[in-house]
């Protein structure tokens, strides 16, 4: 008898293997043409945003129609979008409660509403429109192959995932991102591999199109000891990164809650949903003509200006910006509250690094690490997603520097609180230990405070 325990545990193994070969590859059958179609989407919509960019650049005269932009796109969701309008929080929705699907139409719908909010100059991100086609790319493929509904939200994570590595050039936070964006404090492991199949996919498949994605300079490398050799963390500029974290953090709560709160203020102001974006670029328009500049304007990733206000200029040595952080979310805020097209990820990113940039002389850090550090720390806050931004600080600016990387998401998300961009996320693990805050509920359940 003790010679058939091995035999049988042998016989075991080798079914097991071959099992999740076989489902490997009926996944990969389905994941890689769905990652692959993503990609190709994503690429897509950046080249756009690069020529389009480069139009508002040179035509600034066009600012002036972007209250007849958004109320054309928002008149055109109204008519023929359906339920495409609830964007990532349908998505999101659907993975935890899936019930209706998400229609195939969000991808067309939010690629050509995110390119005609940037072309008239409206201050919105691109990874709301990534998430978007990925998870109706995802939804299609799902209902092609008839897929169950654990299936289904496999795929549809899968999706978020492909979209967000391809729009960034981060596959594995786009990985991370897929699976810690739905909810709090947890993580499902069992999408991991599919994930992680689908965001690698999706980004080779953009960058085989051609696609670049911005550079980041991040000269910190360390503090040199008294003998010359460079350790990888100091205490006193890790305390340092720290305090600025927990800015950063509350910076997060400020633009989420903003945003909620001035979007239900706009619908009982305006009930007319094709109306309210002209309220948007009425104010956007009145907020360039008073500060002067159009650097608050569209992504915030490059200024027609060498020195202009931008994200590429916050990581330099020599500029620093004390309150354009604080114009970006006002730009932001106000078009997202009345209804452009786009995202909230790359506004995110300018306000953190501006932030960052603007703290660095007061606390006597490098700007261009402060501004490393904000640029994921403000995310990590804003999305609950502190694992994802911090893989993604590694892929966007090595990895010498992860030590203040991680810190500053981890500070920022638990000083952000229970709020976020995605009202539809559940609390798996609490931030804090509260009695309303019960595994499960959505963070647009919790009362405001």
């Amino acid at each position: 008898m003790a010679g058939v325990r091995p035999m049988a545990t042998w016989q075991y193994s080798f079914r097991h293997v071959a099992r999740v070969t076989g489902t490997s590859a009926r996944w990969g059958i389905i994941l890689i043409p769905m990652a692959a179609c993503v990609g190709s989407l994503c690429a897509l919509f950046l080249w756009l945003l690069d020529v389009i960019t480069g139009f508002r650049f040179d035509h600034p005269a066009i600012l002036l129609g972007l209250p007849f932009a958004g109320m054309a796109v928002a008149a055109l969701y109204q008519h023929i979008g359906g339920r495409s309008e609830g964007g990532n929080n349908l998505i999101i929705d659907q993975i935890h409660e899936p019930g209706g699907g998400v229609p195939l139409r969000m991808a067309p719908l939010v690629l050509f509403g995110t390119v005609i909010s940037h072309l008239f100059g409206a201050s919105v991100g691109r990874e709301g429109t990534a998430v978007q086609i990925g998870g109706s790319l995802a939804s299609g493929f799902a209902q092609l192959f008839r897929l169950d509904t654990r299936s289904t939200r496999l795929l549809l994570t899968a999706g978020i995932a492909a979209g967000f590595g391809a729009v960034f050039g981060t596959p594995v936070a786009g990985a991370v991102f897929g699976l810690e964006v739905l909810t709090l404090g947890c993580l499902d492991y069992a999408a991991l591999l599919p994930v992680a199949v689908a965001s690698i996919v999706a980004d080779w498949t953009c960058h085989a199109w051609g696609i670049r994605h911005t550079a980041y300079h991040v000269g910190f490398r360390g503090i040199p000891a008294a003998d010359g050799s460079i350790f990888h963390v100091s205490a006193l500029l890790l305390c340092k990164v720290s305090l600025a974290a927990i800015c950063f953090g509350l910076a997060s709560r400020l633009f989420a809650e903003s945003t909620h709160r001035l979007s239900t203020a706009f619908r009982t102001f305006c009930p007319q949903a094709w109306l309210r974006p002209a309220i948007g670029g009425v104010l956007t328009i009145l907020l360039v003509w008073i500060t002067g500049t159009r650097d608050y304007l569209g992504l915030g990733v490059v200024s027609p200006d060498p020195a202009g206000v931008s994200i590429v200029n916050f990581f330099g040595s020599t500029h620093y910006y004390p309150w354009a952080w604080v114009l970006k979310l006002l730009f932001t805020v106000i078009v997202l509250a009345c209804g452009y097209k786009g995202g909230e990820v790359t506004p995110l990113f300018f306000i953190g690094s501006g932030l960052g940039n603007a703290l660095a002389p007061v606390l006597h850090v490098p700007a261009d690490l402060l501004a490393g550090v904000g640029f994921v720390a403000v995310f990590a806050g804003a999305a609950n997603t502190p694992l994802a931004c911090t893989f993604m600080a590694v892929e966007l600016f090595g990895a010498a520097d992860v030590i203040y990387y991680a810190a500053g998401c981890f500070i920022a998300y638990l000083c952000s609180g229970h709020t976020g961009i995605y009202l539809s996320q559940r609390i798996g693990t609490p931030k804090t230990l509260l009695p309303q805050l019960k595994p499960g509920i959505r963070l647009r359940e919790l009362p405001r405070s």
